[in-house]
């Protein structure tokens, strides 16, 4: 951890010494395979027959040969793991969502003791400013020559950026002069995590696509990665089927084993699927808002340090719904060819008041070319008024005039009341029956 410069003028009899706690790692050792003979005598020894190879009294499995060198003896020789435990040798790397724990240590060097020693401690931010500890109510009697007091600080990281910590002492000499003592100690909170998300709308369900990526040098067990829905929508997640036996175990969903996402950029996928909630209320409290939810992440590295990281909202597609909508109900099975037909189609109203009455025609949009199929009498049909929330089933009468597979296009509805034309029916393709013809003879 760097340190910056001291204030307050002259020297100081206290100074800090700030320590991160952190658990420490396994020492981690390529295994060194070889033949306790080869300490004593050279490969050449076993080759000559004559030769009287030295006996190992503790090796009841001598191999010459040396077939079986690089058999494993033990479990723990396929790790590499020495069964040690490695102190950290440098602050490293603190990221975001983890707690930082600082071992701070204030030393009196001089000859003489300090007393009313007032210590605080805090964490700077380029936008927020944490009190960790305030001694003022209850200063620290003295510290004699040579001595320290210690204290343990911890700070929930939810920043990145630049951080300072901030420790400050304000004490009396050994002169009785009332001297005033602060040092920084700068660090980084990087990024653990980077979470990519995509959004599908499917009709009236939402797919969403969370992946994951570790940015850190160490892998992460994710205990939870929840999808916690804004207000109106109820979220799932979907998985793959799993084996047989996982599928049917009870204690499945009680002890749910953590996922691995590797070391340096190991990714993992998680989809979720939303659906609108509304819990009785009307549908159009819904419209207009376009924010999904959040992720709650919660992980443990190799050691069981913790982690916990939430998302911003994750915004979706504005969901902003037609004020009428136009289907599709029922296509003849069979039309021929300059013989008339009826579209059985349905209008329904999706909003809160009463439209109409309406008028359904073929649009005259010169972008639609020439038709193929058209409507048989009278250009236009009358509809009368729908009622909120309600629908209508109407039949409109059209004609083929070519044969072979054809598109119905531009079937449009106008509200006379409001003068406001709604958006075309999707096109529909309709295959057409060329008319046989008979040949009558006398």
């Amino acid at each position: 951890m760097s340190q910056g410069g001291q204030g307050g003028g002259g020297s100081h009899s206290l100074a800090f010494r700030v320590m991160r706690l952190c658990r420490p790692s396994f020492n981690v050792e390529p295994p060194l395979r070889l033949d306790p003979a080869d300490l004593f005598a050279g490969e050449d020894l076993f080759d000559d027959p004559a030769a009287n190879p030295p006996s190992f009294s503790s090796s009841s499995d001598s191999d010459p040969n040396y077939r079986n060198r690089f058999l494993l003896r033990h479990f723990s020789d396929a790790m590499g793991l020495s069964g040690l435990l490695v102190l950290p040798q440098s602050f490293g790397a603190i990221y975001l969502g983890e707690t930082f724990c600082s071992y701070i240590s204030i030393n009196n060097s001089s000859n003489f003791e300090v007393r009313d020693v007032i210590i605080k401690a805090e964490i700077q931010t380029e936008r927020l400013r944490i009190l960790l500890l305030d001694t003022s109510k209850s200063p620290v009697e003295t510290i004699r020559a040579g001595g320290r007091y210690d204290f343990i600080v911890e700070h929930d990281v939810k920043e990145l950026g630049p951080h300072t910590l901030v420790c400050t002492a304000l004490y009396n000499d050994g002169d009785g002069e009332r001297k005033y003592l602060p040092q920084f100690f700068k660090f980084i909170v990087a990024n653990p995590l980077s979470v990519r998300t995509k959004v599908r709308v499917i009709k009236e369900t939402t797919f969403l696509e969370a992946c994951i990526e570790n940015h850190t040098k160490s892998n992460l067990f994710m205990d939870q990665v929840d999808f916690e829905p804004a207000q109106y929508y109820s979220a799932s997640i979907l998985k793959g089927d799993g084996h047989h036996s996982e599928k049917d175990s009870p204690t499945r969903e009680t002890f749910k084993p953590p996922i691995l996402i590797r070391s340096g950029g190991g990714i993992y996928n998680y989809l979720y699927q939303l659906k609108t909630s509304s819990d009785g209320l009307p549908q159009t409290k819904v419209e207009g808002s376009n924010v999904l939810g959040k992720l709650q992440i919660t992980w443990r590295t190799n050691l069981g340090e913790p982690g916990r990281l939430q998302t911003q909202q994750i915004l979706g597609t504005t969901a902003t719904k037609k004020e009428i909508e136009l289907q599709v109900v029922e296509v003849p099975s069979i039309i021929n060819l300059q013989n008339p037909f009826m579209l059985k189609l349905n209008l329904t109203n999706q909003t809160d008041r009463e439209l109409g009455p309406f008028e359904v025609s073929l649009s005259q949009n010169v972008s639609y070319g020439e038709r193929a199929v058209m409507i048989n009498g009278l250009q236009s049909m009358v509809l009368s008024e729908v009622q909120a929330l309600g629908s209508t089933n109407f039949h409109l009468n059209l004609i083929a005039t070519k044969p072979g597979i054809q598109r119905i296009t531009g079937i449009t509805v106008f509200d006379t009341r409001e003068m406001k034309s709604y958006e075309p029916l999707p096109d529909l393709e309709v295959f057409v029956l060329q008319t046989p013809r008979v040949r009558t003879t006398f």
